[in-house]
């Protein structure tokens, strides 16, 4: 993951998406939860790849999976905007609150934020 993160935040190299993206690719094929999500990062924001809110949550869902407090609230902004999937507030209240139970502050402010306003 080190040589990715290199290429992603130009650590020692200049800044490549592109390269970046290959070698998140490789380590999330192979399960690495902290690469699915930054892969889906890089599809949502189509920095190294083409924008797809569909690939996006495609890598996300697979983090999530495994519990990966970042991708949990990721996929919990797609749900809740329709990025990516059909717009669905219950399900992305769900996420927040499991990325929330894992210290994910952005999710804790989320959902509390949902909650609030809800009648």
């Amino acid at each position: 993951m080190k040589l990715t993160e290199c290429y992603h935040f130009g650590k020692g190299v200049k800044i490549n998406y592109k390269t970046a993206a290959q070698w998140f690719r490789r380590a999330a094929e192979q399960g690495y939860p902290a690469a699915q999500c930054n892969l889906g990062k890089l599809f949502y924001k189509g920095k190294g790849v083409a924008q797809s809110n569909e690939e996006a949550v495609k890598w996300y869902r697979l983090a999530a999976q495994q519990g990966q407090p970042d991708a949990l609230y990721n996929l919990g902004v797609c749900y809740d905007n329709g990025y990516g999937v059909v717009q669905d507030r219950d399900e992305a209240l769900r996420l927040f609150k499991r990325a929330a139970a894992k210290g994910h502050a952005g999710a804790a402010a989320a959902a509390g934020a949902m909650e609030a306003h809800r009648v």
